[in-house]
């Protein structure tokens, strides 16, 4: 069932987003060669704490950390560790979400560590664009699948593949939400919009691009998924509100 927002609700997941946001800046500045995921995910937790707000990802499901990350080939969820540092040339994924007065904030980012590659590059401006022009059709005019359309297209024609394992979603009182947000237009559903848009729906929009094959596995730790290729990946979410007036990204 899609739960549609009120303006007070949105305004309170706008404050939930707004943290993360801030942490997401805070760990932007730290990222750097020799820093450790762990050093990473504590700034994090502090930077939710200080604001009055707890740790979103902390606990669910029995995920350890408050961050999820993921390094070069990794896609998502990787686990913060003292043991994993990082180095230059490095791209980081850092994906990371907020509850605050019983409504949750969602957003990623990946971020260069130095100097990276121009491949590495072209991965990270492809994969935001990507986010952005999907959240351009996240209106009452269109259906679901015009976001998804548009992810899929602009990452396709440049090179790269959509992962499909893991989808975007709604996002409110709870973390994970109706609808599923995918970012491709699934199979036989090419000439289909999909529900509608509605004012009050907010949806978390996160392509995962991968330089190569877009299939994935799952480490031994359970969570972490990687390129079944060993190439590169890159993962960037906002959490979105559907308004009369358009798209309005909370976590800006």
């Amino acid at each position: 069932m899609i739960h549609l927002k009120s303006e007070e609700e949105i305004k309170k997941m706008r404050s939930a987003s707004q943290i993360v946001v801030e942490a997401l800046n805070t760990l932007k500045e730290m990222v750097g060669p020799g820093v450790s995921t762990w050093d990473l995910d504590r700034m994090a937790e502090e930077v939710a704490i200080r604001r009055g707000a707890k740790p979103a990802f902390k606990g669910y499901s029995d995920y350890p950390g408050s961050v999820c990350f993921a390094i070069n080939s990794e896609v998502v969820h990787g686990i913060p560790s003292k043991k994993k540092i990082l180095k230059e040339g490095d791209i980081v994924g850092i994906d990371f979400g907020v509850i605050l007065d019983g409504f949750y904030g969602d957003s990623a980012i990946t971020v260069p560590v130095g100097e990276i590659s121009s491949l590495a590059h072209k991965l990270l401006q492809v994969t935001e664009e990507s986010l952005l022009k999907g959240i351009q059709e996240a209106s009452p005019d269109n259906g679901l699948f015009d976001v998804s359309r548009a992810i899929q297209s602009h990452v396709e024609e440049m090179g790269f593949s959509i992962v499909r394992s893991f989808v975007g979603h709604g996002i409110g009182k709870s973390l994970h939400e109706d609808p599923q947000v995918p970012n491709f237009v699934p199979g036989n559903t090419s000439r289909s919009n999909g529900i509608k848009l509605k004012p009050g729906m907010v949806i978390a929009i996160e392509p995962m691009v991968n330089v190569g094959n877009p299939d994935i596995k799952i480490l031994s730790d359970g969570w972490t998924a990687v390129t079944v290729d060993g190439t590169l990946s890159a993962h960037f979410e906002h959490t979105v509100a559907v308004t009369d007036k358009g798209p309005v990204i909370l976590t800006q």
